[in-house]
């Protein structure tokens, strides 16, 4: 008998992607951790309560523990990028090691990458660093998307 984390699956190009990028992390290869990458290719800036939704569809069964665990691992490995904006629930996008920021909703909390326009790390120069080895840089733009401006004020 197999265990979930055994059981065969079909594979896409974003499972294959996922599958090699967990091995080149040095993690183990699991059904959970592989379907978790997979669907945060297709579905950049999830909450851990939508991966989970989305991973379910495809394994059955995962606790929400499970991909909690999965989310911190390849956080932890890089794989994996948080962003937590003010007031929303933390997201997850698959979408590393690059300097992008994001464009939220503060309605709806819709998010959506914004590439920096000057160059390849402008952001991580402050003016005074006060002593800080600075190796990352967040800037969050807020505002109202589409939708929330189409539609009448709550």
């Amino acid at each position: 008998m197999t265990t979930p984390a055994e059981t065969p699956r079909a594979t896409t190009p974003d499972a294959d992607v996922a599958v090699a990028a967990l091995r080149g992390a040095g993690l183990r290869v699991t059904a959970p951790r592989r379907a978790v990458l997979t669907w945060l290719a297709g579905h950049p800036h999830s909450t851990a309560d939508s991966v989970g939704a989305g991973v379910r569809a495809e394994l059955g069964t995962i606790s929400v523990q499970a991909v909690y665990d999965v989310l911190a691992a390849c956080v932890d490995a890089g794989l994996v990028r948080r962003i937590e904006p003010a007031g929303h629930p933390a997201r997850f996008e698959r979408r590393v090691a690059d300097n992008h920021h994001h464009v939220v909703c503060r309605r709806c909390g819709a998010t959506s990458d914004v590439d920096c326009v000057v160059g390849a790390a402008p952001c991580l120069a402050p003016s005074d660093a006060h002593g800080f080895a600075v190796d990352e840089a967040e800037v969050v733009f807020w505002g109202l998307c589409p939708a929330c401006q189409e539609a009448p004020r709550p």
